[in-house]
């Protein structure tokens, strides 16, 4: 049996964090898995940054009630999902990622929950368990599943690494260069490809 993990944002969806950067101009909000691969420390950045602007749920909301999947990615997802079992391994928050899991039909989606107050003030976070993207393929693996897995940023390569084939998607050059050894494909009908052959299908 054949299962396909994927990355939400940055495969799927548009990067949350930085739209909310450009719409508000908080420049240290930019950052992402890409820039800094230590989870923990590019949280507690972001909540010290949104606590310091005086920010929360409401105003994170607002930024993705007006987003979209990234073009092409529901019909992607839906042809995907026609030939194999997809599960979505994120280190989003259901919180944010709800919205958005609706327009891409409600995938089967793996993440962690943020804390907030009633106020909407964001607190902190709970992570479903510490890198949960590689624990997630090797108990698919563990139920003799095959699988391939695709992501774009640094707290990816781990549950890349444990798949039976890795693909980096669109990923930046710096994470390139540092994993050489995954597969790199910048448009879906190559990512598609790609896993079709990672299951052993010659198109």
């Amino acid at each position: 049996m054949n299962i396909v993990c994927l990355d939400l944002e940055g495969v799927l969806v548009p990067e949350i964090w930085i739209e909310f950067a450009e719409l508000t101009g908080i420049e240290a909000l930019r950052a992402t898995t890409r820039d800094i691969a230590d989870y923990d420390e590019l949280m507690t950045m972001r909540l010290a940054t949104l606590a310091q602007h005086g920010l929360g749920m409401r105003d994170i909301n607002q930024v993705i009630a007006k987003m979209q999947p990234l073009p092409g990615a529901a019909a992607f997802l839906a042809a995907l999902r026609a030939q194999y079992q997809v599960v979505i391994l994120s280190d989003t928050f259901y919180e944010f990622a709800n919205p958005l899991m609706r327009q891409l039909d409600w995938p089967t989606l793996f993440c962690h929950s943020l804390q907030c107050t009633q106020e909407g003030e964001i607190t902190g976070y709970q992570l479903r368990m510490p890198a949960h993207k590689k624990a997630g393929v090797e108990a698919f693996k563990g139920l003799n599943f095959n699988v391939v897995a695709a992501g774009d940023s640094y707290n990816d390569t781990g549950m890349l690494a444990a798949a039976d084939r890795g693909i980096l998607f669109n990923a930046p050059d710096n994470v390139i260069k540092d994993f050489p050894a995954f597969a790199v494909s910048h448009d879906y009908d190559t990512l598609s490809d790609q896993i079709a052959q990672g299951f052993g299908v010659n198109d």
